[in-house]
């Protein structure tokens, strides 16, 4: 099987391991096992386990319940590694409550505090317009005398509701999460509607694996 290097590292796709990209709609737990509540029913929420997914693969990371977009799903353990220690740019369209200013947004990149950490310098962007996503099953709940913006953050590290605690640290409650890439592999590319998968060929194995373009990694720098 091919290797995909990483600095001096490599990665070798496991031979017949599965390597699975699921647009993962709103409001579906990142989990195959139902849900228990307090007091010992079962939820009657979606899970991955309603969509058919090849036997033995697990979510590699997460998506909130209420967060959209690209999700890998894999039997090989070592891809969660991989992926998420640091190198791998991860982009959320993000809309937010409001008109975030220059300043804010270069809070955004510089990083912000919640729960007492730091955020690693990321990228954040103003988009114009609304970007072309599909409709969410339940529309977005806003306020009528409060404006809306989309925003592209792109992410280095996943914290637990980190772009939601991000957001609103800097006073822009996030009404809509949808990630839209993970390295160089996004969804528009795989052409996925919501609740779709489809196993990676190798050229998709390949950008999902990759760490970005050098100018990001310098945009980043710069903002640190």
């Amino acid at each position: 099987m091919p290797k995909f290097a990483k600095g001096q590292k490599a990665f070798r796709a496991r031979a017949g391991a599965k390597y699975i990209a699921f647009n993962k709609p709103f409001a579906v737990l990142t989990q195959f096992s139902p849900e228990k509540l307090a007091d010992g029913t079962i939820s009657d929420k979606q899970t991955l386990a309603d969509f058919y997914l090849p036997k033995q693969v697990y979510p590699v990371g997460r998506l909130d319940f209420d967060s959209e977009g690209l999700l890998i799903l894999s039997d090989d353990g070592r891809l969660t590694t991989y992926l998420f220690e640091g190198r791998h740019p991860r982009t959320y369209l993000v809309q937010v409550e409001n008109v975030p200013s220059p300043q804010t947004l270069k809070g955004l990149q510089s990083g912000v505090v919640i729960g007492g950490y730091k955020t690693q310098p990321c990228l954040a962007r103003l988009l114009n317009g609304e970007p072309d996503l599909p409709e969410r099953s339940k529309p977005v709940r806003f306020r009528k005398n409060i404006p809306t913006t989309w925003i592209e953050l792109t992410l280095w590290e996943g914290k637990n509701r980190q772009v939601r605690k991000m957001t609103a640290a800097v006073g822009h409650p996030t009404l809509r999460l949808f990630r839209q890439s993970i390295g160089n592999l996004s969804l528009a590319q795989l052409d996925l509607a919501p609740g779709e998968w489809k196993e990676l060929n190798l050229e998709e194995l390949s950008l999902l694996l990759s760490t970005g373009c050098s100018n990001e990694r310098t945009s980043r720098r710069e903002s640190q």
